[in-house]
Protein backbone atom coordinates (compact mmCIF):
# COMPACT_ATOMS: atom_id res chain seq x y z
CA UNK A 1 0.00 0.00 0.00
CA UNK A 2 1.19 3.15 -0.67
CA UNK A 3 0.98 6.33 1.19
CA UNK A 4 0.66 9.99 -0.78
CA UNK A 5 1.79 12.97 0.66
CA UNK A 6 0.34 16.01 1.29
CA UNK A 7 2.06 18.78 -1.09
CA UNK A 8 4.37 21.38 0.61
CA UNK A 9 2.67 24.47 0.94
CA UNK A 10 5.26 26.90 2.30
CA UNK A 11 6.62 29.45 0.02
CA UNK A 12 9.15 32.26 0.77
CA UNK A 13 7.91 35.41 0.21
CA UNK A 14 9.58 38.12 -1.78
CA UNK A 15 11.11 40.90 0.79
CA UNK A 16 8.48 44.17 0.73
CA UNK A 17 9.61 46.68 -2.36
CA UNK A 18 10.98 49.77 -0.33
CA UNK A 19 8.63 52.91 -1.30
CA UNK A 20 9.78 55.22 -3.00
CA UNK A 21 11.39 58.73 -2.01
CA UNK A 22 9.76 61.47 -2.06
CA UNK A 23 11.68 63.88 -4.81
CA UNK A 24 11.05 67.53 -4.74
CA UNK A 25 9.27 68.80 -7.92
CA UNK A 26 10.59 71.28 -10.23
CA UNK A 27 8.67 74.47 -9.50
CA UNK A 28 9.85 74.79 -5.96
CA UNK A 29 13.07 75.83 -6.84
CA UNK A 30 11.79 78.08 -9.63
CA UNK A 31 9.27 79.38 -7.03
CA UNK A 32 12.51 80.17 -4.59
CA UNK A 33 14.24 82.44 -8.08
CA UNK A 34 11.21 83.83 -8.74
CA UNK A 35 10.42 84.85 -5.35
CA UNK A 36 14.00 86.17 -4.75
CA UNK A 37 14.45 88.25 -8.23
CA UNK A 38 10.63 89.66 -7.00
CA UNK A 39 11.94 91.50 -4.15
CA UNK A 40 15.55 92.65 -6.13
CA UNK A 41 13.35 94.06 -8.53
CA UNK A 42 11.15 96.19 -5.92
CA UNK A 43 14.64 97.20 -3.98
CA UNK A 44 16.19 98.62 -6.94
CA UNK A 45 13.31 100.49 -8.68
CA UNK A 46 10.85 101.41 -6.40
CA UNK A 47 11.64 104.62 -4.55
CA UNK A 48 11.40 105.58 -1.21
CA UNK A 49 12.52 102.32 0.79
CA UNK A 50 15.60 103.88 3.28
CA UNK A 51 16.23 99.92 4.33
CA UNK A 52 17.39 98.82 0.85
CA UNK A 53 19.83 101.94 1.26
CA UNK A 54 23.31 101.71 0.07
CA UNK A 55 23.68 98.03 0.18
CA UNK A 56 24.33 97.02 -3.49
CA UNK A 57 21.23 95.57 -4.43
CA UNK A 58 21.58 96.98 -8.34
CA UNK A 59 24.58 94.27 -8.06
CA UNK A 60 22.70 91.99 -6.11
CA UNK A 61 19.78 92.31 -8.67
CA UNK A 62 22.26 90.72 -11.59
CA UNK A 63 24.39 88.49 -9.25
CA UNK A 64 21.90 86.87 -7.13
CA UNK A 65 19.61 85.14 -10.32
CA UNK A 66 23.44 84.08 -11.75
CA UNK A 67 24.78 82.78 -8.56
CA UNK A 68 21.81 80.91 -7.66
CA UNK A 69 21.29 79.18 -11.58
CA UNK A 70 25.52 78.23 -11.47
CA UNK A 71 24.94 75.13 -9.62
CA UNK A 72 21.72 73.77 -11.74
CA UNK A 73 23.55 74.91 -14.96
CA UNK A 74 27.15 72.83 -13.74
CA UNK A 75 24.99 69.91 -13.25
CA UNK A 76 23.25 69.79 -16.25
CA UNK A 77 26.41 70.56 -18.23
CA UNK A 78 28.00 67.44 -16.84
CA UNK A 79 24.42 65.14 -17.23
CA UNK A 80 24.29 66.28 -20.79
CA UNK A 81 28.24 64.87 -21.15
CA UNK A 82 27.14 61.49 -19.90
CA UNK A 83 24.11 61.39 -21.69
CA UNK A 84 26.08 61.61 -24.85
CA UNK A 85 28.97 58.93 -23.61
CA UNK A 86 26.04 56.61 -22.81
CA UNK A 87 25.46 57.50 -19.55
CA UNK A 88 22.51 57.08 -17.90
CA UNK A 89 19.87 59.46 -17.58
CA UNK A 90 19.13 61.02 -14.06
CA UNK A 91 16.08 62.56 -12.97
CA UNK A 92 17.60 66.54 -11.77
CA UNK A 93 18.08 67.24 -7.91
CA UNK A 94 15.53 69.96 -7.53
CA UNK A 95 15.20 69.47 -3.79
CA UNK A 96 19.47 69.70 -3.82
CA UNK A 97 19.06 72.63 -6.37
CA UNK A 98 16.14 74.39 -4.04
CA UNK A 99 19.01 74.37 -0.87
CA UNK A 100 21.39 76.02 -2.55
CA UNK A 101 18.83 78.83 -3.70
CA UNK A 102 17.10 79.17 -0.40
CA UNK A 103 19.96 80.99 0.87
CA UNK A 104 19.74 84.30 -1.12
CA UNK A 105 15.87 83.82 -0.89
CA UNK A 106 16.37 84.54 3.24
CA UNK A 107 19.12 86.96 2.49
CA UNK A 108 17.34 89.03 0.47
CA UNK A 109 13.78 88.42 2.68
CA UNK A 110 15.74 89.80 5.46
CA UNK A 111 16.46 93.05 4.15
CA UNK A 112 12.84 93.26 2.72
CA UNK A 113 11.63 92.91 6.27
CA UNK A 114 13.78 95.34 7.37
CA UNK A 115 15.58 92.12 10.14
CA UNK A 116 19.08 93.27 9.67
CA UNK A 117 18.87 96.27 11.05
CA UNK A 118 15.93 95.73 13.64
CA UNK A 119 17.08 92.23 14.92
CA UNK A 120 21.08 91.80 16.27
CA UNK A 121 21.48 88.34 16.06
CA UNK A 122 19.93 88.00 11.99
CA UNK A 123 22.97 88.69 10.49
CA UNK A 124 24.95 86.07 12.52
CA UNK A 125 22.00 83.63 11.59
CA UNK A 126 22.01 84.16 8.54
CA UNK A 127 25.62 83.67 7.78
CA UNK A 128 25.17 79.97 9.83
CA UNK A 129 21.73 78.58 8.26
CA UNK A 130 22.27 80.25 4.98
CA UNK A 131 25.48 78.07 4.95
CA UNK A 132 24.06 75.15 6.30
CA UNK A 133 21.34 75.33 3.04
CA UNK A 134 23.93 76.58 0.69
CA UNK A 135 26.20 73.55 1.48
CA UNK A 136 23.80 71.17 2.52
CA UNK A 137 22.52 70.85 -1.51
CA UNK A 138 26.20 71.30 -2.27
CA UNK A 139 26.97 68.36 -0.72
CA UNK A 140 23.93 66.38 -1.90
CA UNK A 141 25.16 66.71 -5.27
CA UNK A 142 28.91 65.98 -4.53
CA UNK A 143 27.45 62.58 -2.08
CA UNK A 144 26.89 59.56 -4.79
CA UNK A 145 30.69 60.00 -6.00
CA UNK A 146 32.93 61.01 -2.72
CA UNK A 147 34.22 57.97 -0.88
CA UNK A 148 34.46 57.51 2.05
CA UNK A 149 32.29 59.86 4.07
CA UNK A 150 34.32 61.88 6.12
CA UNK A 151 35.98 63.05 3.36
CA UNK A 152 32.80 63.98 2.06
CA UNK A 153 32.18 66.16 5.55
CA UNK A 154 35.91 67.97 4.78
CA UNK A 155 35.44 68.51 1.30
CA UNK A 156 32.23 70.45 2.02
CA UNK A 157 33.14 72.23 5.45
CA UNK A 158 36.67 73.42 2.66
CA UNK A 159 34.27 74.45 0.15
CA UNK A 160 31.75 76.18 2.68
CA UNK A 161 35.08 78.12 4.01
CA UNK A 162 36.27 79.33 0.19
CA UNK A 163 33.06 80.66 -0.39
CA UNK A 164 32.69 82.05 3.24
CA UNK A 165 35.83 83.97 1.98
CA UNK A 166 34.60 84.66 -1.70
CA UNK A 167 31.38 86.60 -0.15
CA UNK A 168 32.56 88.31 2.40
CA UNK A 169 35.04 89.79 -0.41
CA UNK A 170 32.19 90.42 -2.33
CA UNK A 171 30.68 92.76 0.12
CA UNK A 172 33.42 94.87 0.72
CA UNK A 173 34.03 95.12 -2.71
CA UNK A 174 30.40 96.09 -3.79
CA UNK A 175 29.29 98.31 -0.68
CA UNK A 176 31.81 98.09 2.81
CA UNK A 177 34.54 100.05 1.37
CA UNK A 178 32.50 103.20 0.19
CA UNK A 179 29.62 102.28 3.03
CA UNK A 180 29.04 103.21 7.06
CA UNK A 181 30.05 99.58 8.04
CA UNK A 182 33.61 100.05 7.45
CA UNK A 183 35.04 101.10 11.08
CA UNK A 184 33.46 97.42 12.26
CA UNK A 185 34.27 95.65 8.98
CA UNK A 186 36.80 93.67 10.10
CA UNK A 187 35.36 92.17 13.06
CA UNK A 188 32.36 91.59 11.20
CA UNK A 189 34.00 89.58 8.59
CA UNK A 190 35.59 87.22 11.00
CA UNK A 191 33.00 86.71 12.99
CA UNK A 192 30.82 86.05 9.33
CA UNK A 193 33.57 83.68 7.78
CA UNK A 194 33.56 81.64 11.04
CA UNK A 195 30.12 80.95 11.20
CA UNK A 196 29.60 80.27 7.42
CA UNK A 197 32.64 77.66 8.20
CA UNK A 198 30.77 76.25 11.22
CA UNK A 199 27.57 75.99 9.04
CA UNK A 200 29.30 74.20 6.54
CA UNK A 201 30.45 71.79 8.65
CA UNK A 202 27.07 71.12 10.15
CA UNK A 203 26.29 70.36 6.48
CA UNK A 204 28.71 68.06 5.61
CA UNK A 205 28.72 66.07 8.74
CA UNK A 206 24.71 66.20 8.01
CA UNK A 207 25.33 64.84 4.20
CA UNK A 208 27.92 62.43 5.61
CA UNK A 209 25.30 61.01 7.69
CA UNK A 210 22.62 60.88 5.38
CA UNK A 211 24.90 58.93 3.08
CA UNK A 212 25.84 56.34 5.67
CA UNK A 213 22.21 55.48 6.89
CA UNK A 214 21.07 55.18 3.24
CA UNK A 215 23.46 52.85 2.83
CA UNK A 216 23.12 50.62 6.24
CA UNK A 217 19.14 50.46 5.35
CA UNK A 218 19.97 49.32 1.74
CA UNK A 219 19.31 45.16 2.26
CA UNK A 220 22.39 43.33 1.35
CA UNK A 221 21.93 40.45 -1.02
CA UNK A 222 23.86 37.41 -1.21
CA UNK A 223 26.49 36.65 -3.89
CA UNK A 224 25.54 35.21 -7.18
CA UNK A 225 22.04 35.87 -6.09
CA UNK A 226 19.35 37.40 -8.00
CA UNK A 227 15.45 38.75 -8.05
CA UNK A 228 13.99 36.72 -5.11
CA UNK A 229 11.05 34.49 -6.52
CA UNK A 230 8.03 32.98 -4.76
CA UNK A 231 8.72 29.05 -4.82
CA UNK A 232 6.26 26.93 -6.10
CA UNK A 233 4.09 24.30 -4.36
CA UNK A 234 6.48 20.31 -4.41
CA UNK A 235 4.83 18.19 -5.82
Amino acid sequence: MTTQTAPDRRTTTAPAAARPRRRCPWWVPSLVLLATEAQLLVAEYVPGIDRFADKAFGARLVAYPVLMLVVPAGWWLVHRRRRRSGGPSDTPPYGAFTLVMLGFLVDVTGNSLDLYDTVGWWDDANHLVNWVFLLGGIGLLLAPSVRPRWVLALLVTGLGALLALAWELGEWFTFIRHGTELATAYEDTLADMALGTLGALVAGLAVASRGRRASTARPAQPAGSSTPSVARPAR
